[in-house]
């Protein structure tokens, strides 16, 4: 269960990690123009990591259903100067790069982000070139559709087996591209494509997920599945429900989660871990 992240390692099988969310962009779902300047930006990326984050993953496209999409240009110009700040001010963070563009992907690699965390799954093949060429861990999400589209009308016949299957052919495709499989984890895209029961069951099911031994990442942070299942409109009330998966998914064996709010998640991963058998 180790993650090589380009000169880094995470070994899994002592503790799971904290992924924390910093979106550099004026229209993401829940923080959208509280970090669009570097500084506030670093600032921030601070403060995730003081709380336990081992990793921030930079977003400058905001994926939220029926997002406009964004110029690679215009990615570039709002994260890469963050990218660049955060590698000089906290050396020892791991930098993840959100982006379905390998442009983008590649600048940030350059300026010192290990991680590529694509939505798309790497439908781009340029994307999995450029993580085999640079060593750089890989994310590959499952999200059906795009995300002007994804919400439209998700179907599956059983979105557990389609969502295993779907990573399985992933990996052949990463490792024929001369992908290093120890620099692959997955998501099952929980809100990308999904109804509220497509969510709900991939949660139940998590540890049916894992394919050639691949870690899983989570990312279920404020999305409004949440909202849904404890009846409330209001994006902070979705705070402690995502610690409460956090918590569940440690026990079926996620060690990777990707929050907003890291302090909370991160004593719920390990308490999780003191409680469950070595």
């Amino acid at each position: 269960m180790k993650w090589r992240c380009s000169d880094h390692t995470f070994d899994f099988s002592k503790q799971g990690e904290i992924m924390g969310i910093l979106n550099v962009t004026p229209d993401s779902f829940s923080d959208g123009g509280r970090y669009d300047s570097v500084a506030s930006a670093v600032d921030q990326a601070q403060t995730l990591i003081k709380e336990g984050a081992a990793i921030i993953d930079i977003g400058g496209e905001s994926t939220r259903p029926g997002a406009p999409e964004v110029s690679a240009e215009e990615e570039c110009r709002r994260v890469i100067p963050v990218i660049e700040a955060l590698t000089l001010s906290n050396p020892e963070v791991v930098i993840s790069i959100d982006t379905s563009k390998p442009e983008v992907a590649e600048k940030a690699i350059a300026a010192g982000a290990k991680i590529i965390n694509d939505v798309t799954g790497c439908r781009d093949p340029e994307m999995i070139s450029l993580a085999a060429r640079t060593g750089a861990g890989l994310v590959g999400m499952h999200m059906q559709g795009t995300p002007r589209t994804m919400q439209s009308a998700p179907v599956y016949e059983d979105v557990v087996s389609e969502i295993r299957d779907f990573f399985a052919k992933r990996h052949a495709s990463f490792l024929e591209a001369g992908v290093d499989p120890e620099t692959i984890v997955y998501d099952p895209g929980i809100g990308f494509g999904k109804t509220q029961e497509h969510n709900l069951t991939l949660l139940k099911h998590l540890d049916q997920l894992v394919i050639e031994g691949r870690p899983l990442l989570l990312g279920v942070s404020r999305k409004s599945f949440i909202g849904k299942a404890i009846g409330s409109d209001e994006i902070g009330d979705r705070d402690w429900p995502t610690v409460a998966i956090t918590s569940l998914a440690t026990e079926l064996g996620v060690p990777l989660h990707r929050v907003h709010d890291v302090k909370p998640n991160y004593e719920a991963l390990r308490m999780t871990e003191s409680i469950l058998p070595k």
